[in-house]
Protein backbone atom coordinates (compact mmCIF):
# COMPACT_ATOMS: atom_id res chain seq x y z
CA UNK A 1 0.00 0.00 0.00
CA UNK A 2 2.86 2.46 0.76
CA UNK A 3 4.50 1.65 -2.57
CA UNK A 4 1.23 2.16 -4.43
CA UNK A 5 0.81 5.51 -2.65
CA UNK A 6 4.34 6.55 -3.66
CA UNK A 7 3.50 5.73 -7.28
CA UNK A 8 0.98 8.57 -7.13
CA UNK A 9 3.44 11.05 -5.56
CA UNK A 10 4.22 13.89 -8.04
CA UNK A 11 7.67 14.37 -6.43
CA UNK A 12 9.48 11.73 -8.46
CA UNK A 13 12.79 11.98 -6.59
CA UNK A 14 11.15 11.78 -3.19
CA UNK A 15 9.07 8.80 -4.30
CA UNK A 16 12.16 7.03 -5.69
CA UNK A 17 14.19 7.58 -2.51
CA UNK A 18 11.36 6.40 -0.25
CA UNK A 19 10.91 3.35 -2.48
CA UNK A 20 14.50 2.34 -1.71
CA UNK A 21 13.65 2.47 1.98
CA UNK A 22 10.58 0.30 1.40
CA UNK A 23 12.68 -2.24 -0.48
CA UNK A 24 15.06 -2.42 2.47
CA UNK A 25 12.17 -2.89 4.87
CA UNK A 26 10.72 -5.58 2.56
CA UNK A 27 13.97 -7.52 2.81
CA UNK A 28 14.08 -7.20 6.57
CA UNK A 29 10.44 -8.16 7.14
CA UNK A 30 9.74 -11.83 7.64
CA UNK A 31 7.77 -14.07 5.23
CA UNK A 32 4.00 -13.79 4.79
CA UNK A 33 1.44 -16.55 4.37
CA UNK A 34 2.14 -18.67 1.30
CA UNK A 35 -1.31 -18.19 -0.19
CA UNK A 36 -0.90 -14.34 -0.42
CA UNK A 37 2.87 -14.16 -0.95
CA UNK A 38 2.82 -13.92 -4.77
CA UNK A 39 -0.08 -11.48 -4.88
CA UNK A 40 1.55 -9.13 -2.38
CA UNK A 41 4.92 -9.23 -4.23
CA UNK A 42 3.25 -8.61 -7.58
CA UNK A 43 1.54 -5.48 -6.26
CA UNK A 44 4.74 -4.24 -4.60
CA UNK A 45 6.76 -4.91 -7.77
CA UNK A 46 4.18 -3.18 -9.99
CA UNK A 47 4.23 -0.08 -7.81
CA UNK A 48 8.07 -0.12 -7.84
CA UNK A 49 8.10 -0.41 -11.63
CA UNK A 50 5.84 2.63 -11.96
CA UNK A 51 8.08 4.68 -9.64
CA UNK A 52 11.27 3.53 -11.40
CA UNK A 53 9.89 4.42 -14.83
CA UNK A 54 8.88 7.88 -13.59
CA UNK A 55 12.36 8.29 -12.12
CA UNK A 56 14.00 7.26 -15.41
CA UNK A 57 11.67 9.48 -17.43
CA UNK A 58 12.50 12.38 -15.12
CA UNK A 59 16.23 12.07 -15.76
CA UNK A 60 15.72 11.41 -19.46
CA UNK A 61 13.80 14.70 -19.61
CA UNK A 62 16.59 16.50 -17.75
CA UNK A 63 19.17 15.08 -20.15
CA UNK A 64 17.13 16.13 -23.18
CA UNK A 65 16.61 19.58 -21.73
CA UNK A 66 20.34 19.92 -21.02
CA UNK A 67 21.15 18.87 -24.59
CA UNK A 68 18.68 21.47 -25.83
CA UNK A 69 20.31 24.06 -23.56
CA UNK A 70 23.71 23.12 -24.96
CA UNK A 71 22.38 23.66 -28.48
CA UNK A 72 20.98 27.08 -27.51
CA UNK A 73 24.19 28.13 -25.75
CA UNK A 74 26.31 26.95 -28.67
CA UNK A 75 24.17 29.10 -30.97
CA UNK A 76 24.74 32.13 -28.69
CA UNK A 77 28.50 31.50 -28.78
CA UNK A 78 28.43 31.36 -32.55
CA UNK A 79 26.47 34.64 -32.75
CA UNK A 80 28.95 36.24 -30.36
CA UNK A 81 31.96 35.02 -32.33
CA UNK A 82 30.45 36.18 -35.62
CA UNK A 83 30.61 39.88 -34.70
CA UNK A 84 33.24 41.67 -36.84
CA UNK A 85 34.98 44.28 -34.68
CA UNK A 86 37.39 45.33 -37.45
CA UNK A 87 34.69 47.40 -39.11
CA UNK A 88 33.77 49.33 -35.95
CA UNK A 89 35.08 52.88 -36.38
CA UNK A 90 32.92 55.00 -34.06
CA UNK A 91 31.47 55.04 -30.57
CA UNK A 92 28.02 54.46 -32.06
CA UNK A 93 29.25 51.36 -33.91
CA UNK A 94 30.73 49.88 -30.75
CA UNK A 95 27.69 50.80 -28.65
CA UNK A 96 25.42 49.09 -31.16
CA UNK A 97 27.33 45.79 -30.94
CA UNK A 98 27.65 46.19 -27.15
CA UNK A 99 23.86 46.26 -26.82
CA UNK A 100 23.58 43.12 -28.94
CA UNK A 101 26.09 41.34 -26.72
CA UNK A 102 24.20 42.42 -23.61
CA UNK A 103 21.07 40.97 -25.19
CA UNK A 104 22.94 37.68 -25.73
CA UNK A 105 24.10 37.72 -22.11
CA UNK A 106 20.54 38.30 -20.91
CA UNK A 107 19.31 35.42 -23.08
CA UNK A 108 22.13 33.19 -21.76
CA UNK A 109 20.86 33.71 -18.21
CA UNK A 110 17.40 32.40 -19.18
CA UNK A 111 18.86 29.10 -20.42
CA UNK A 112 19.46 26.32 -17.90
CA UNK A 113 22.42 24.01 -17.47
CA UNK A 114 24.03 22.09 -20.29
CA UNK A 115 25.16 18.47 -19.76
CA UNK A 116 27.64 18.37 -16.88
CA UNK A 117 30.59 17.30 -19.00
CA UNK A 118 30.03 20.29 -21.37
CA UNK A 119 28.62 22.87 -18.99
CA UNK A 120 31.94 24.42 -17.90
CA UNK A 121 33.42 24.36 -21.40
CA UNK A 122 30.45 26.08 -23.06
CA UNK A 123 30.38 28.72 -20.31
CA UNK A 124 34.11 29.43 -20.76
CA UNK A 125 33.63 29.74 -24.50
CA UNK A 126 30.89 32.33 -24.06
CA UNK A 127 32.75 34.23 -21.32
CA UNK A 128 35.97 34.40 -23.35
CA UNK A 129 34.04 35.72 -26.36
CA UNK A 130 32.50 38.48 -24.22
CA UNK A 131 35.84 39.31 -22.58
CA UNK A 132 37.60 39.51 -25.95
CA UNK A 133 34.99 41.94 -27.28
CA UNK A 134 35.09 44.23 -24.26
CA UNK A 135 38.90 44.23 -24.24
CA UNK A 136 38.87 45.39 -27.87
CA UNK A 137 36.21 47.97 -27.05
CA UNK A 138 38.26 49.33 -24.15
CA UNK A 139 41.36 49.51 -26.37
CA UNK A 140 39.39 51.37 -29.05
CA UNK A 141 37.96 53.84 -26.54
CA UNK A 142 41.42 54.38 -25.05
CA UNK A 143 42.96 55.07 -28.47
CA UNK A 144 40.11 57.37 -29.44
CA UNK A 145 40.41 59.23 -26.16
CA UNK A 146 44.13 59.74 -26.76
CA UNK A 147 43.43 60.91 -30.31
CA UNK A 148 40.71 63.28 -29.10
CA UNK A 149 43.07 64.78 -26.53
CA UNK A 150 45.81 65.15 -29.17
CA UNK A 151 43.32 66.88 -31.49
CA UNK A 152 42.21 69.06 -28.58
CA UNK A 153 45.78 70.26 -28.02
CA UNK A 154 46.19 71.00 -31.75
CA UNK A 155 42.94 72.96 -32.00
CA UNK A 156 43.70 74.91 -28.83
CA UNK A 157 46.99 75.94 -30.45
CA UNK A 158 45.15 77.07 -33.60
CA UNK A 159 42.67 79.06 -31.50
CA UNK A 160 45.50 80.81 -29.64
CA UNK A 161 47.25 81.65 -32.93
CA UNK A 162 44.04 83.00 -34.45
CA UNK A 163 43.30 85.10 -31.37
CA UNK A 164 46.85 86.50 -31.38
CA UNK A 165 46.37 87.63 -35.01
CA UNK A 166 42.81 88.94 -34.85
CA UNK A 167 43.90 92.57 -34.28
CA UNK A 168 46.60 92.51 -36.99
CA UNK A 169 46.44 95.09 -39.77
CA UNK A 170 48.85 93.23 -42.02
CA UNK A 171 45.87 92.32 -44.16
CA UNK A 172 47.47 90.18 -46.85
CA UNK A 173 50.00 88.20 -44.80
CA UNK A 174 47.71 87.65 -41.80
CA UNK A 175 44.81 86.76 -44.09
CA UNK A 176 46.93 84.06 -45.72
CA UNK A 177 47.97 82.73 -42.30
CA UNK A 178 44.38 82.58 -41.03
CA UNK A 179 43.19 80.83 -44.19
CA UNK A 180 45.93 78.27 -43.65
CA UNK A 181 44.85 77.86 -40.01
CA UNK A 182 41.28 77.24 -41.20
CA UNK A 183 42.56 74.57 -43.58
CA UNK A 184 44.51 72.92 -40.74
CA UNK A 185 41.38 73.02 -38.55
CA UNK A 186 39.44 71.01 -41.13
CA UNK A 187 42.22 68.42 -41.34
CA UNK A 188 42.30 67.86 -37.57
CA UNK A 189 39.80 65.29 -36.32
CA UNK A 190 37.21 65.51 -33.54
CA UNK A 191 37.89 66.71 -30.00
CA UNK A 192 36.06 65.74 -26.77
CA UNK A 193 32.45 66.84 -27.13
CA UNK A 194 32.46 69.03 -24.03
CA UNK A 195 35.17 71.26 -25.57
CA UNK A 196 34.13 71.16 -29.21
CA UNK A 197 31.57 73.98 -29.38
CA UNK A 198 33.52 76.42 -27.21
CA UNK A 199 36.71 75.96 -29.25
CA UNK A 200 34.85 76.37 -32.53
CA UNK A 201 33.17 79.58 -31.34
CA UNK A 202 36.50 81.06 -30.22
CA UNK A 203 38.23 80.12 -33.47
CA UNK A 204 35.52 81.44 -35.78
CA UNK A 205 35.12 84.60 -33.68
CA UNK A 206 38.84 85.40 -34.04
CA UNK A 207 38.83 84.74 -37.80
CA UNK A 208 35.60 86.67 -38.37
CA UNK A 209 36.91 89.63 -36.37
CA UNK A 210 40.00 89.91 -38.57
CA UNK A 211 38.27 89.40 -41.92
CA UNK A 212 35.46 91.83 -41.10
CA UNK A 213 38.03 94.45 -40.09
CA UNK A 214 40.01 93.75 -43.27
CA UNK A 215 36.91 94.16 -45.39
CA UNK A 216 36.26 97.60 -43.90
CA UNK A 217 39.91 98.64 -44.18
CA UNK A 218 40.45 97.37 -47.70
CA UNK A 219 37.33 99.19 -48.82
CA UNK A 220 39.01 102.41 -47.68
CA UNK A 221 42.27 101.33 -49.34
CA UNK A 222 40.48 100.61 -52.61
CA UNK A 223 38.91 104.05 -52.56
CA UNK A 224 42.31 105.60 -51.86
CA UNK A 225 43.93 103.59 -54.67
CA UNK A 226 41.24 104.75 -57.09
CA UNK A 227 41.96 108.36 -56.11
CA UNK A 228 45.71 107.75 -56.56
CA UNK A 229 45.04 106.29 -59.99
CA UNK A 230 43.21 109.45 -61.00
CA UNK A 231 46.15 111.56 -59.80
CA UNK A 232 48.64 109.51 -61.81
CA UNK A 233 46.44 109.67 -64.88
CA UNK A 234 46.48 113.44 -64.43
CA UNK A 235 50.29 113.43 -64.27
CA UNK A 236 50.42 111.31 -67.44
CA UNK A 237 48.17 113.83 -69.23
CA UNK A 238 50.49 116.67 -68.20
CA UNK A 239 53.50 114.69 -69.45
CA UNK A 240 51.74 114.17 -72.78
CA UNK A 241 51.31 117.91 -73.09
CA UNK A 242 54.96 118.55 -72.18
CA UNK A 243 56.05 115.97 -74.77
CA UNK A 244 54.46 118.20 -77.41
CA UNK A 245 55.90 121.43 -75.92
CA UNK A 246 59.24 123.13 -76.42
CA UNK A 247 60.79 125.48 -73.90
CA UNK A 248 63.58 126.04 -71.44
CA UNK A 249 61.60 124.93 -68.39
CA UNK A 250 60.21 121.64 -69.78
CA UNK A 251 62.80 119.49 -68.00
CA UNK A 252 62.19 121.24 -64.66
CA UNK A 253 58.43 120.69 -65.10
CA UNK A 254 59.06 116.99 -65.84
CA UNK A 255 61.12 116.71 -62.66
CA UNK A 256 58.32 118.32 -60.66
CA UNK A 257 55.82 115.85 -62.12
CA UNK A 258 58.18 112.97 -61.32
CA UNK A 259 58.37 114.21 -57.74
CA UNK A 260 54.57 114.29 -57.55
CA UNK A 261 54.39 110.80 -59.06
CA UNK A 262 56.72 109.42 -56.37
CA UNK A 263 54.60 111.06 -53.64
CA UNK A 264 51.33 109.55 -54.87
CA UNK A 265 50.49 106.30 -53.07
CA UNK A 266 49.55 102.90 -54.46
CA UNK A 267 47.13 102.40 -57.32
CA UNK A 268 44.98 99.29 -57.99
CA UNK A 269 47.38 96.40 -58.63
CA UNK A 270 45.88 95.55 -62.02
CA UNK A 271 46.62 99.11 -63.25
CA UNK A 272 50.07 99.51 -61.72
CA UNK A 273 52.23 98.18 -64.56
CA UNK A 274 50.22 99.80 -67.36
CA UNK A 275 50.34 103.23 -65.73
CA UNK A 276 54.05 103.00 -64.98
CA UNK A 277 54.96 101.90 -68.50
CA UNK A 278 53.08 104.86 -70.00
CA UNK A 279 54.61 107.25 -67.45
CA UNK A 280 58.15 105.91 -68.03
CA UNK A 281 57.80 106.06 -71.82
CA UNK A 282 56.69 109.70 -71.73
CA UNK A 283 59.55 110.70 -69.41
CA UNK A 284 62.10 108.93 -71.63
CA UNK A 285 60.63 110.56 -74.72
CA UNK A 286 61.02 114.04 -73.23
CA UNK A 287 64.51 113.40 -71.86
CA UNK A 288 65.63 111.97 -75.20
CA UNK A 289 64.32 115.04 -76.95
CA UNK A 290 66.34 117.29 -74.63
CA UNK A 291 69.47 115.11 -74.61
CA UNK A 292 69.34 114.07 -70.95
CA UNK A 293 71.50 110.94 -70.46
CA UNK A 294 70.13 107.67 -69.12
CA UNK A 295 72.49 107.86 -66.16
CA UNK A 296 71.24 111.34 -65.28
CA UNK A 297 67.64 110.12 -65.42
CA UNK A 298 68.44 107.24 -63.12
CA UNK A 299 70.12 109.63 -60.70
CA UNK A 300 67.13 111.99 -60.82
CA UNK A 301 64.74 109.12 -60.10
CA UNK A 302 66.94 107.94 -57.26
CA UNK A 303 66.97 111.39 -55.67
CA UNK A 304 63.17 111.61 -55.88
CA UNK A 305 62.79 108.27 -54.08
CA UNK A 306 65.10 109.17 -51.19
CA UNK A 307 62.51 111.19 -49.28
CA UNK A 308 59.87 108.49 -49.44
CA UNK A 309 62.40 105.87 -48.31
CA UNK A 310 63.27 108.04 -45.32
CA UNK A 311 59.60 108.32 -44.32
CA UNK A 312 58.70 104.66 -44.77
CA UNK A 313 61.59 103.06 -42.85
CA UNK A 314 63.60 104.54 -40.03
CA UNK A 315 67.13 103.44 -40.90
CA UNK A 316 66.56 102.44 -44.52
CA UNK A 317 68.83 105.22 -45.88
CA UNK A 318 71.70 104.09 -43.71
CA UNK A 319 71.19 100.51 -44.88
CA UNK A 320 70.95 101.70 -48.47
CA UNK A 321 74.22 103.62 -48.16
CA UNK A 322 76.03 100.59 -46.73
CA UNK A 323 74.70 98.44 -49.55
CA UNK A 324 75.83 100.91 -52.21
CA UNK A 325 79.24 101.37 -50.57
CA UNK A 326 79.83 97.60 -50.70
CA UNK A 327 78.68 97.55 -54.32
CA UNK A 328 81.05 100.46 -55.08
CA UNK A 329 84.00 98.59 -53.58
CA UNK A 330 83.16 95.38 -55.43
CA UNK A 331 82.84 97.27 -58.72
CA UNK A 332 86.15 99.06 -58.15
CA UNK A 333 87.87 95.73 -57.50
CA UNK A 334 86.28 94.29 -60.64
CA UNK A 335 87.62 97.19 -62.74
CA UNK A 336 91.12 96.65 -61.36
CA UNK A 337 90.92 92.96 -62.18
CA UNK A 338 89.92 93.71 -65.78
CA UNK A 339 92.72 96.28 -66.12
CA UNK A 340 95.29 93.78 -64.82
CA UNK A 341 94.05 91.14 -67.25
CA UNK A 342 94.28 93.59 -70.14
CA UNK A 343 97.93 94.21 -69.26
CA UNK A 344 98.74 90.50 -69.54
CA UNK A 345 97.06 89.96 -72.89
CA UNK A 346 99.12 89.83 -76.05
CA UNK A 347 97.99 92.89 -77.98
CA UNK A 348 99.76 91.66 -81.10
CA UNK A 349 97.38 88.80 -81.87
CA UNK A 350 93.91 89.06 -83.36
CA UNK A 351 92.50 87.13 -80.48
CA UNK A 352 94.27 89.42 -78.04
CA UNK A 353 93.07 92.58 -79.79
CA UNK A 354 89.43 91.48 -79.85
CA UNK A 355 89.54 90.40 -76.22
CA UNK A 356 91.23 93.63 -75.14
CA UNK A 357 88.61 95.62 -77.02
CA UNK A 358 85.78 93.72 -75.29
CA UNK A 359 87.40 94.21 -71.89
CA UNK A 360 87.90 97.92 -72.50
CA UNK A 361 84.20 98.29 -73.31
CA UNK A 362 83.35 96.38 -70.14
CA UNK A 363 85.65 98.61 -68.07
CA UNK A 364 84.14 101.73 -69.65
CA UNK A 365 80.65 100.55 -68.79
CA UNK A 366 81.70 99.68 -65.24
CA UNK A 367 83.27 103.13 -64.80
CA UNK A 368 80.00 104.77 -65.85
CA UNK A 369 78.15 102.61 -63.32
CA UNK A 370 80.79 103.41 -60.70
CA UNK A 371 80.40 107.14 -61.33
CA UNK A 372 76.59 106.88 -61.02
CA UNK A 373 76.95 104.88 -57.82
CA UNK A 374 79.28 107.51 -56.36
CA UNK A 375 76.73 110.23 -57.15
CA UNK A 376 73.97 108.16 -55.49
CA UNK A 377 76.10 107.76 -52.36
CA UNK A 378 76.64 111.54 -52.27
CA UNK A 379 72.89 112.06 -52.70
CA UNK A 380 72.20 109.77 -49.73
CA UNK A 381 74.78 111.63 -47.63
CA UNK A 382 73.13 114.95 -48.52
CA UNK A 383 69.69 113.60 -47.64
CA UNK A 384 70.88 112.20 -44.30
CA UNK A 385 72.62 115.50 -43.49
CA UNK A 386 69.47 117.50 -44.27
CA UNK A 387 67.41 115.22 -42.02
CA UNK A 388 69.76 115.85 -39.10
Amino acid sequence: QQAEALAENPDVLQAFNQLQTLHQEWKETGPVAKEIREDVWAKFKEASTVINKKHQAYFDAIKAREEENLTKKTALCEQLEAFDTEGLKSFADWDGITQKIKDLQAEWKTIGFAPQKMNTAIFERFRQGCDAFFEKKNAFFKNVKEELNTNLAKKKELVEKAESLMESTDWRSTGDILINLQKQWKEIGNVPRKYSEDLWKRFTAACDHFFEARQVATADVRNEEKANKEQKLGIIEQLKQLAETQGENVISQVKELQQKWSEVGHVPFRDKETLYKEYRALCDKIYDAYGVSQAQRRLNNFRKNLASKMENAGNSLDNERQRMQKAYERMLAEIKTYENNIGFLNAGSKKGNSLVEAMNKKVEKLRDELNLLAQKIRAVDEQMTSEE
